[in-house]
């Protein structure tokens, strides 16, 4: 299971934030941790926890219809960034649900949930092009982590390269400009916000 989660690094770019709270009373901490474990898979509530200016994240099954449910293994996200998006993912981009992973450790008083996602081809489609402005090998991971009565949620990017070299120049110039956005920090304010996010008490 190594390097399943958070893959090592080989190339482009990577992203590591983490947000934390310490909680009163265990009881409150086993309810943050399983609250933000749940608002992790359920990306439809993303868009509120970022911000107005964020992207936003609808879940859909393999076949691309819309699922109202917590996300699986398997399941895609189909995610409206501000602005034009890849003609290859009918105007917005995808990423995969690749793995998803629960540990609980009642020895150590501990327990954690995480999810990678990796950008992909849209779902039920004939091309193959990747429809995202990161290329394949980009993976996204999230984990929410209690110990004692500490709750941390963390992101972790790992080889965020542009995806500039598709079948379409239009998609290729897209996605190395959006690309560049997310190199000058546009991302990292994203991820943050969604990271302390899971974590509040409400969503606003």
């Amino acid at each position: 299971m190594e390097n399943e989660l958070v893959p090592p690094e080989t190339k482009g770019k990577n992203t590591d934030l983490e947000n934390s709270v310490e909680l009163d009373t265990k009881e409150e901490a086993m309810f943050t941790f399983k609250k933000a474990c749940n608002r992790m898979l359920n990306p439809a509530a993303w868009h509120n926890l970022c911000g107005p200016a964020s992207a936003e994240f609808t879940l859909t099954g393999d076949k691309g219809g819309e699922e109202y449910r917590l996300a699986a293994k398997g399941d895609y996200f189909k995610i409206d960034i501000p602005g034009p998006g890849p003609s290859a993912g009918d105007g917005y981009d995808w990423v995969r649900v690749e793995f998803l992973e629960e540990i609980d450790n009642p020895g150590n008083d501990e327990e954690s949930c995480g999810m990678k996602l990796r950008a992909s081809a849209a779902p039920n489609t004939a091309g193959n092009d990747t429809a995202h402005f990161f290329n394949e090998d980009a993976t996204s991971s999230f984990i929410i982590h209690r110990k004692g009565n500490k709750v941390t949620a963390s992101y972790h990017g790992r080889n965020e390269a542009p995806n500039n070299a598709t079948g379409k120049i239009t998609d290729n110039i897209r996605n190395s400009m959006i690309a560049m956005g997310a190199f000058a920090f546009l991302s990292e304010l994203q991820w943050s916000a969604l990271i302390k996010g899971f974590l509040t008490n409400e969503i606003i």
